[in-house]
């Protein structure tokens, strides 16, 4: 099978293009060494303190520098090339990894070195998120993004999937700090994939004039948070994926003490625990690979499944429940985050794309440290099956206000469906999304997820 053939697919259009093959083999690889980690960390965490609490806190350490700086990440995408940015960005990361594994592998780590990588990891990913969202229609121009934007969550997903078996095992059979040196080694694959893009096949869109002053620096990321206010369907977006993500996606603090206090299991049954959530995804993924536009309609619905997956899990806490459960759970997860990605990115102007997307990660990944310290302040004071159950109960509800507002405002919806650019038209279906009073109407984005 060719390329050009695969490519022909409607579902993998973005792969006609050299440097997004590129980035996508890079980032393969990459990412699985970085649920790797993901798991790692917790395990460890868990394995030091046995207090769920901790794991929350050590989650909102990593994620608080995007809560506060991301807005300024976005600015950066805006105005760095971001290329090399990214190059920088992902050197920076494997050099954290690798430290935190020569500690672990030493005998040497402890809880207060774990909070202070975690914190340097947030700041790198306060710039790394919006700049490799914002990367995306760089590499395959506004006709393709939304399904790179799609294949990047499928392949994001994909990782998941592998990445915490792979882990749970590694774990079982050696030590945590194998699985973080090999994420530090498996950043080498991204990097090289980015030094091999050319700079010629890049759709680089005009750079905005760099700010030199405080005001102009705070001028500047008030434009994105600006647009994001007045247009509907983007504010809509992000309130919904923002709330559901504080309260329901906090599995790195509750599935660990699940795994281990309420099943009994060890870092395998936690691995596989989280390959049942990847699975899910992935399937959400490929599905919403396969359309056209985006449905406005999924983000609210997939909170609504997230929150009735994790009840169910918490009303049955057994192995044989909680592996389909989660996989209905990572399923609605990735419908509803995916799908405010992509409705964002329909829209959105190119000169805003960085300060827009950075917007939406700083409430979706910025979320973590209200959620993770929650969610864990619960597990502790009472028992993760408690967590998992309220988790999923806000979550639900979450879904159904927004099903609910969204009925009630279908122009919104309807208007995005029909509007929404088919590939090879979405400049001009942009500059045509025009409110009332002259602002732009809507647009998505990704998590990293």
């Amino acid at each position: 099978m060719t390329i050009g053939s695969i490519t022909g697919s409607a579902a993998v259009r973005a792969f006609r293009h050299r440097n997004y093959r590129l980035f996508f083999a890079g980032q393969g690889i990459s990412l699985v060494g970085s649920w790797m980690q993901a798991v790692a960390q917790a395990w460890l965490v868990l394995t030091l303190t046995n207090d769920p609490l901790i794991l929350g806190i050590v989650a909102a350490a990593q994620w608080t520098p995007v809560l506060i700086l991301g807005l300024f990440g976005g600015l950066i995408a805006d105005t760095l090339p971001k290329r090399w940015t990214l190059v920088v960005c992902e050197a920076t990361l494997a050099a954290l990894a690798l430290i935190l594994g020569v500690l672990t592998l030493a005998g040497m780590v402890q809880v207060w070195m774990i909070l202070v990588l975690a914190v340097l990891l947030g700041c790198v990913n306060a710039i790394e998120m919006p700049v490799r969202q914002a990367f995306a229609v760089e590499m395959v121009g506004r006709e393709d993004v939304v399904n790179a934007v799609i294949l990047n969550s499928a392949l994001f997903n994909s990782a998941r999937v592998i990445g915490p078996a792979v882990a749970g095992l590694t774990i079982a059979a050696t030590n945590t700090g194998v699985a973080f040196l090999i994420n530090g080694a498996s950043f080498l694959a991204v990097i090289v994939g980015l030094l091999m893009m050319r700079d010629a096949e890049l759709h680089s869109p005009p750079p905005i004039r760099r700010p030199h002053t405080v005001r102009e620096v705070m001028a500047s990321v008030g434009e994105g948070v600006a647009y994001v206010r007045r247009t509907p369907i983007v504010l809509y977006s992000v309130l919904i994926v923002g709330l559901a993500a504080t309260i329901g996606m906090n599995f790195q603090v509750t599935i660990p003490p699940f795994a281990r206090a309420t099943l009994g299991g060890d870092a395998a049954d936690f691995g596989f625990l989280m390959t049942a959530t990847g699975l899910g995804s992935v399937a959400a993924a490929l599905w919403l690979a396969s359309r056209r536009r985006p449905a406005p309609w999924l983000i609210p619905s997939g909170a609504a499944l997230l929150g009735a997956a994790l009840i169910l899990v918490a009303i049955l806490p057994r192995i044989a429940v909680a592996l389909p459960a989660l996989t209905l759970a990572g399923f609605g997860a990735i419908g509803m985050a995916a799908t405010g990605n992509t409705t964002i990115q329909t829209v959105v102007p190119d000169e805003l794309r960085g300060r827009v997307m950075s917007v939406y990660t700083t409430v979706f990944a910025g979320s973590t440290p209200i959620g993770a310290i929650f969610a864990g302040a619960i597990a502790s004071a009472a028992n993760p099956v408690v967590a998992l159950g309220v988790g999923g109960v806000g979550t639900l509800a979450v879904g159904v206000v927004g099903l609910l507002w969204l009925r009630r405002n279908r122009e919104v919806a309807d208007l995005t469906l029909r509007e929404a650019p088919a590939p090879g038209s979405f400049r001009d279906a942009a500059h045509g999304l025009e409110g009332a009073e002259g602002e732009p109407r809507r647009r998505p984005g990704t998590a990293t997820p």
